[in-house]
């Protein structure tokens, strides 16, 4: 069985090597995400040319996502590295405090905002909820706290108000200067973090055509205020991000489950591709087995329709990311044989209002794909558009994106069963191509005999936007 779901794998120290990342590509990581939090420009610059260097070794097609690091609201340094907090101590917040000089009463703030951004009464979250401190008084630059419960703080730890609240915009200078790194490795997305709104999007947007990048953006949603503005972040974005970390300390765990289903289905009803990310498997870090609890975590995403599923430290710091991607990959292919029990809403029928030909053409072939028993389906694609939407829709047919345009290729990695196939439908007569995209996959070993496969593609070939047919074939009619 094909696997439909997508796998992306952050790299770090622990997939550093030539052959570590070789090993997670041939395990079957389709998109790799750049953490620019970390590490220099050059440092970016060499894994993406080994990574290129691994997918053209494995004959595999591999995305490249750029994470940007964003407005993480972080303390500052204690003396020592860190300090204990006890429940019931005084403890201050200060943008003003010396930063390296925070002791158990008190530390420095990294965010200038913060003590316009709070009020007595509030809750602020440390280190990801770990301490908690409730906000007695402000004076001046100095916050005020009683801890509410406490535990060893270290340094740069980060900082949310439970509810959200904090106004601080989602690109700061480094993010800006990030962009165009991104946009020089020809990466296939960027994720903004902590956006707002959808102005942050369209920002990133901006700044990441401006300096020559042709890659989608997706939207983070980790902000409290970015649940509650999600139809304007999804229809601004390209895709979206579940980053169930800083999210789940801002809204609490008890809603993290159903805000998750809840975007899911937003994107899928809005065509935006939507990623699952953090802890997935992070019991991988040390173990070369994953935890049942966490085989079903990626098993529900799966079944809810998630595009792609994340993994983080797994693959970054991890001893065995190999293993772990491969780990990934067999749980996904397993929910998958279920989905048929949980399978999305058919949106083409849930809403059969179009806005494009391409797009009719898209939705209304994968009804009839899974009317007809079709076992495949070929889409001749130049922007990927057309494989996109067809991917909102739930099926168990793989859909073979045949492009050549390299940058379509790799964008389409992210995408929910569909599959890149370097293909040229120029200069041919149309029975032409048909037949020489059949036996593209009937190579691969996806059909034969009186198997039918579906094709869509325009009349005029390599135009974007131009997919205005749709036709089924018998294989051993054609060829």
């Amino acid at each position: 069985m094909t696997r439909q779901t997508k796998i992306v794998a952050t790299l770090g120290p622990a997939t550093t090597t030539e052959s570590a990342l070789q090993a997670i590509v041939e395990a079957g990581v389709d998109v790799v995400r750049m953490n620019l939090s970390h590490g220099d420009h050059d440092e970016h610059r060499e894994r993406a040319r080994l990574l290129r260097e691994a997918a053209r070794n494995a004959g595999r097609v591999v995305g490249m996502l750029c994470d940007l690091q964003g407005p993480k609201i972080r303390i500052e340094q204690f003396a020592r590295g860190s300090a204990e907090l006890e429940e019931g101590a005084a403890f201050f917040l200060d943008p003003a405090f010396d930063g390296a000089a925070g002791t158990a009463e008190g530390v420095g703030v990294a965010y200038k905002g913060l003590p316009e951004d709070v009020n007595a009464g509030d809750i602020l979250l440390l280190a990801d909820g770990l301490v908690r401190l409730r906000v007695e008084r402000i004076e001046g630059t100095r916050i005020h706290t009683r801890v509410e419960t406490g535990g060893m703080l270290s340094d740069r730890k980060g900082i949310n108000r439970l509810g959200g609240g904090l106004s601080v915009r989602a690109l700061t200078d480094k993010d800006r200067n990030d962009i165009k790194l991104a946009a020089e490795l020809e990466a296939d997305y960027v994720a903004v973090s902590f956006p707002r709104d959808g102005a942050d999007l369209d920002e990133a947007r901006e700044l990441l055509r401006g300096a020559g990048g042709h890659g989608g953006v997706v939207a983070k949603i980790e902000r409290h205020e970015a649940v509650e503005s999600l139809g304007e972040i999804m229809d601004a974005a390209d895709a979206v991000m579940i980053a169930r970390g800083d999210l789940a300390v801002e809204i609490g765990d008890a809603e993290l489950p159903g805000v998750q289903k809840r975007i899911m289905r937003m994107a899928r009803e809005r065509d935006c591709v939507v990623i699952t990310a953090t802890q997935m498997m992070q019991s991988m870090v040390d173990s070369p087995m994953p935890t049942r609890a966490e085989v079903l975590d990626v098993a529900n995403a799966v079944l809810d329709g998630t595009d792609a599923v994340m993994l983080s430290e797994e693959t970054a710091v991890g001893q065995y990311p190999a293993e772990t991607v491969a780990a990934m990959a067999r749980v996904c292919v397993g929910a998958e044989a279920y989905a048929d029990e949980s399978r999305p809403t058919d949106v083409a029928r849930r809403s059969p209002h179009f806005d494009r030909i391409d797009e009719a053409i898209a939705k209304t072939a994968i009804t009839a794909a899974n009317t007809l028993g079709v076992k495949a389906i070929a889409a001749m694609t130049e922007s990927g558009a057309t494989t996109m939407w067809m991917s909102r829709i739930g099926t168990d047919i793989p859909i073979y994106a045949l492009s050549e345009q390299p940058r379509t290729r790799t964008k389409i990695t992210l995408y929910r069963g569909v599959h890149p196939i370097s293909f040229d439908p120029t200069m041919r007569e149309h029975e032409a191509v048909n037949r020489e995209a059949v036996e593209e996959l009937t190579r691969r070993g996806v059909a034969s005999g009186d198997d039918l496969v579906l094709i869509t593609k325009g009349d005029l070939a390599g135009v974007r936007g131009g997919t205005n047919a749709m036709k089924v074939v018998r294989v051993n009619e054609i060829l």
